[in-house]
């Protein structure tokens, strides 16, 4: 009989991350762990073939193998890319800088 591991697989709300507790055998992967977390009927958004992995914050594939203690994360999508939300507060900061200087020459 295999033995069996705690795992932990979480998934990251707006406002709290719901944390499932399962026992299974050795040898489970993250896939298997999710499915057998209860997650997927909780939250039906969430879409493994979309959805990225994650084990202890490492991106993980939902084929890799679990140990003992893993805590398994399902990353919900960006809804903005950083990047570009990055690229807007330095152009708003720009314009507020420029309307501030044309104020003080006024």
């Amino acid at each position: 009989m295999p033995e069996m591991m705690s795992i932990e697989v979480v998934y990251p709300l707006p406002k709290k991350q719901e944390i499932f507790a399962v026992k299974l055998p050795e040898g489970t992967t993250a896939r298997q762990a999710i499915e057998a977390s209860g997650v997927l009927q909780k939250y039906p958004e969430i879409d493994l073939t979309k959805n990225k992995l994650g084990i202890f914050a490492k991106l993980a594939k939902p084929d890799a193998p679990l140990r003992d203690r893993d805590r398994v994360e399902i990353y919900r999508p960006l809804i903005a890319d950083p990047k570009e939300v990055r690229k807007q507060r330095v152009a708003e900061g720009k314009v507020m800088k420029k309307g501030a200087g044309e104020l003080e020459n006024e």
